[in-house]
C-alpha cells in the first residue's frame, strides 16, 4: 500500500507517445518531479511525495520507457528535448504555471535545461546526484569499457554495454543498483530499484540511451547552466559511483546555487537517506512560501510538563497498555500533559477518554490499512509487511519530526513506533528530548518456508539494529521490555550476531508484563457476568481477533464451529467480537451466535468467558492467561511474532492451546474448544500486574 494515493492520474501525448503523470495534494509552490531515467519510474520518489504533498501540489512524471508511459522503440522518441517538453506539457495539462522542479541524475539535467529554456515556468530547482553532460570528467570505471563493443565476457562495469543489455538485462539491473546503493543494509531499496528496472527491458533502454543530447561539448553545457537564473539546491553523496560529486560542485558554481554534500551517501540518497533529503527540500521550498505564522514560546518554568506518546496502531494491545502507562505517569506527575501522535484504533479510545490527540495525527499514513492490504486468508507475513511499509514509515517520521520541531516536550515515548526508533538512529541530530523505546519482542525471525533468502534478510535487519545501538548506545534514554528475561526467545539474531535473549538483557530494562486494565475491575466474575447479561450457569465462548481486518477468516471458522460445539455443550453461547476493522454485518448469523463490533473493554468479556478462541496476539492471549480462562489460539500464518515470540511466552506461562489454522476446520476447532472447556480453568503461572507502574516509574525519571 502507498503512503498516499494520487488525487489525479492522467496522461499527456506528444508525437504519438503517451506519458503518465500523477498529482498529489495542494498548495503553493507547486513541486514537479521531472521524468527520471527510464531505468526506473516515478515511484522512486515515494519517500518524498507524501511528505511534500502535505503542503504542496506535487506532480510526478513517468519517463518514456518505464512506469505508466509508453516504451517507444525508436531513439528519436527519446532525448533531452523530449523530456523537457514532456515536463512543460504535464504542467500545462494540470494547470501549473510555475513550479519548483526536482530531479535525480539525468532528470536533474532535465530540470536545469527546462529552467534555461523556460525561465518563466521554473521557480527553483532541487537537484539530487546531479548529471550535467560533459560538464566534468566521469568516474574512470564508467568509461573504461565501450558501450558498443561486443566482448567475450562481461564482468563489473563491462556489463554497462548494449550487447549485454540485450543478453541479460535483469543481471545488469542487479549489478547496477548494487553499485549505486553503497550504503549497507539497503536490501529494500535494492528490491525496489531492480523491480522498477524490470518494468522495462534492454532493447528499450538502448533506444532511450540513443536519444539526442541537447549539448555537444562542455562549453555548451556551461552556457546552458549560466542561463539558469532561479535558485538551485544541489544534493550529492560523496560516495556516488555514478555521478562524480564534482558535477554538482560545478553546477553550483555556474548557477550561484547551494550545495549539500552527504558524507558516506551514494547515488540514491533520496531513498537511503530520505529524512535528510526531505528536510533539505523542505527548507529550500520555504523561500517560495508565504512568511510563517508567528510562533509562541514559553519558558519551561511557566509551562506544564509535556510528553509525546507514539503508540503502534497495529493491534489494540499497544493502545491499552500505553493508556495504562499514561495513567500511571499522571499519578506520578500530576498535571503532566500527554499528547498522542496516534492513529485509529487508538484514537477511538483516546476520544472516548477525552485525551489529547496531537493535531499532526491527521497527517499520519495508515499503518493498519497497510497491514489489512497485506493480508490473505488468516495469513500475514509480518516481516515482509513491515518492510513494505517503508514509505509509510518515512512519512510518519517526517510528521513526528515537524511536530517536535514546533513543540518542546520533556520526553518522547515510542511503543513499537518503528519509524521513530529507526530514523532517530539514522538521524541522531534530530533528537531534542529524552527518548524511551518500548517493545514486547526483540529480533526479526524468518519463517521456515522463506528459505535462505528470508533468513538472510531478517539477519540483515537484526544486524542493522545491533549496529545502530552499538554506534549510539545513549540515544535511547530508556529501553523497556514488556516482560521478563525468560519471555525473550532463545534464538539467535543471525550468523555472527549475538543471541536474542543475551543481547536484550544487555540493552533493555525489564518491567514485567503490562496489563491494559486494573485486574481488580474483573475480580468479581459473578458480578461481571451479570453486568454483561450472561447467566451464571450458561457456557459462554468469546471469539476475538484483535484490531485488524486479517481475522475475518478465523471468525468465520468459529461461527461455523458453533453448531458442532453446541452439540456437546447444550445451550452454548458464542460471542463474536469483530473489532474495529471488520464490519459485523459482513459475518453470517447463526442460532446461539451473537456478533459485536468494536468493544473497547474487551478484557471484561475475556475475563467473564468460560472459554475463548483468539488469534496469537500477545495482549489478548496474556489477558486470558492472567484470568486463567481456557483458550485456543490460532496464530496467523507467516506472522513470526505470533508463531515464535508469543508462542514461546505462552508456553513459559503454561497458557492456552495452539492450533494451526490449517487444522482449525470447524469440526476440529469445536472438538479442541470443548476439550479446553472441559479441562477447566488454566493452572498457568501468575501474570505480573504491576508492569504499567514499573514502566511509568522508569519513564518518569526522565521528566
Amino acid at each position: 500500500m502507498r503512503a498516499r494515493e494520487p488525487d489525479i492520474e492522467g496522461f499527456i501525448a506528444r508525437d504519438g507517445v503517451k506519458v503518465g503523470y500523477e498529482v498529489f495534494g495542494s498548495g503553493d509552490p507547486a513541486v514537479v518531479f521531472t521524468p527520471v531515467d527510464a531505468i526506473v519510474d516515478s515511484r522512486m520518489w515515494k519517500a518524498q511525495v507524501p511528505y511534500l504533498a502535505q503542503r504542496h501540489r506535487v506532480v510526478t512524471i513517468d519517463p518514456r520507457g518505464n512506469g505508466r508511459s509508453d516504451r517507444p522503440q525508436d531513439p528519436a522518441a527519446y532525448g533531452d528535448d523530449h523530456y523537457v517538453e514532456d515536463t512543460i506539457a504535464v504542467m500545462d495539462a494540470v494547470g501549473i504555471q510555475r513550479a519548483v522542479l526536482i530531479g535525480l541524475c539525468s532528470s536533474s539535467w532535465t530540470a536545469l535545461l527546462t529552467a534555461a529554456r523556460h525561465p518563466d515556468r521554473v521557480l527553483g530547482i532541487a537537484s539530487v546526484a546531479t548529471h550535467a553532460p560533459l560538464l566534468t570528467d566521469p568516474h574512470p570505471w564508467r568509461v573504461a569499457h565501450s558501450f558498443d563493443t561486443e566482448y567475450e565476457s562481461y564482468e563489473g562495469w563491462r556489463k554497462d554495454n548494449r550487447h549485454y543489455w540485450r543478453q541479460d538485462w535483469p543481471d545488469f539491473a542487479d549489478f547496477f543498483f548494487h553499485e549505486l546503493l553503497v550504503e549497507p543494509h539497503s536490501t529494500k531499496q535494492l528490491e525496489d530499484c531492480i523491480g522498477w528496472a524490470l518494468q522495462t527491458d534492454g532493447e528499450t533502454m538502448i533506444h532511450h540511451d540513443g536519444g539526442a543530447s541537447a549539448v555537444g561539448s562542455r562549453a555548451d553545457t556551461e552556457e546552458i547552466l549560466r542561463q539558469v537564473r532561479c535558485p538551485v539546491l544541489a544534493i550529492h553523496g560523496e560516495a556516488d559511483v555514478c555521478q562524480p560529486p564534482t558535477r554538482s560542485e560545478r553546477v553550483v558554481e555556474l548557477t550561484g546555487g547551494e550545495l549539500l554534500t552527504l558524507a558516506g551517501a551514494g547515488h540514491l540518497p533520496h531513498a537511503r537517506e530520505p529524512v535528510v533529503v526531505n528536510l533539505a527540500i523542505r527548507d529550500f521550498l520555504r523561500q517560495f512560501e508565504p512568511p510563517p505564522q508567528p510562533r509562541r514560546w514559553s519558558r519551561p518554568q511557566v509551562r506544564p510538563k509535556r510528553l509525546l506518546f507514539l503508540s503502534s496502531p497495529i493491534g489494540l494491545g499497544h493502545s491499552r497498555r500505553d493508556l495504562a502507562i499514561a495513567d500511571e505517569l499522571t499519578r506520578i506527575h500530576p498535571g503532566l500533559e500527554i499528547d498522542w501522535l496516534a492513529q485509529a484504533p487508538l484514537t477511538r479510545l483516546l476520544e472516548r477518554r477525552g485525551d489529547r490527540i496531537h493535531p499532526a495525527s491527521s497527517a499520519l499514513a495508515s499503518e493498519v490499512a497497510h497491514i489489512d492490504a497485506e493480508c490473505a486468508e488468516h495469513d500475514l507475513h509480518a516481516f515482509q509487511a513491515i518492510r513494505r511499509m517503508d514509505e509509510i514509515m518515512v512519512n510518519n517520521f517526517m510528521v513526528f519530526a515537524e511536530a517536535v520541531e514546533e513543540t518542546a516536550y520533556d520526553a518522547w515515548v515510542g511503543d513499537e513506533a518503528w519509524e521513530l526508533d529507526y530514523f532517530l538512529h539514522e538521524n541522531p541530530e534530530l533528537k531534542r528530548s529524552p527518548y524511551v523505546w518500548l517493545t514486547d519482542f526483540v529480533g526479526w525471525l524468518p519463517m521456515p518456508d522463506g528459505g535462505a533468502h528470508e533468513a538472510a534478510l531478517t539477519a540483515d535487519y537484526n544486524a542493522e539494529m545491533v549496529e545502530q545501538i552499538a554506534r549510539l548506545p545513549a540515544l535511547r534514554d530508556r529501553a523497556l521490555f514488556v516482560g521478563s528475561p525468560e519471555d525473550v526467545v532463545p534464538d539467535g539474531l543471525g550468523p555472527d550476531l549475538p543471541g536474542i535473549r543475551e543481547w536484550t538483557q544487555e540493552h533493555f530494562d525489564f518491567v514485567g508484563y503490562v496489563m491494559g486494565y486494573d485486574p481488580r475491575e474483573v475480580a468479581d466474575r459473578e458480578q461481571l457476568r451479570a453486568d454483561l447479561g450472561w447467566q451464571e450457569d450458561e457456557t459462554v465462548c468469546v471469539v476475538s481477533v484483535g484490531g485488524s481486518g486479517v481475522g475475518r477468516d478465523l471468525l468465520l471458522r468459529a461461527i461455523a464451529a458453533h453448531p458442532y460445539a453446541a452439540d456437546q455443550v447444550p445451550g452454548l453461547r458464542t460471542v463474536v467480537v469483530a473489532g474495529p476493522r471488520i464490519d459485523p454485518a459482513s459475518l453470517p448469523s447463526a442460532p446461539g451466535v451473537e456478533v459485536h463490533g468494536f468493544v473497547p473493554d474487551l478484557y471484561r468479556l475475556l475475563a467473564a468467558a468460560d472459554v475463548a478462541v483468539v488469534q496469537g496476539g500477545l495482549t489478548t492471549t496474556m489477558e486470558l492467561a492472567a484470568q486463567r480462562t481456557p483458550f485456543v489460539y490460532v496464530p496467523l500464518r507467516h506472522h513470526f511474532e505470533q508463531n515464535f515470540h508469543v508462542r514461546h511466552r505462552l508456553q513459559r506461562y503454561g497458557a492456552g492451546r495452539c492450533l494451526e489454522f490449517d487444522d482449525a476446520q470447524p469440526e476440529q476447532l469445536a472438538h479442541v474448544l470443548v476439550e479446553e472447556l472441559r479441562r477447566g480453568p488454566s493452572t498457568s503461572r501468575p501474570v505480573e500486574t504491576d508492569g504499567a507502574r514499573r514502566a511509568a516509574e522508569r519513564i518518569a525519571e526522565l521528566i
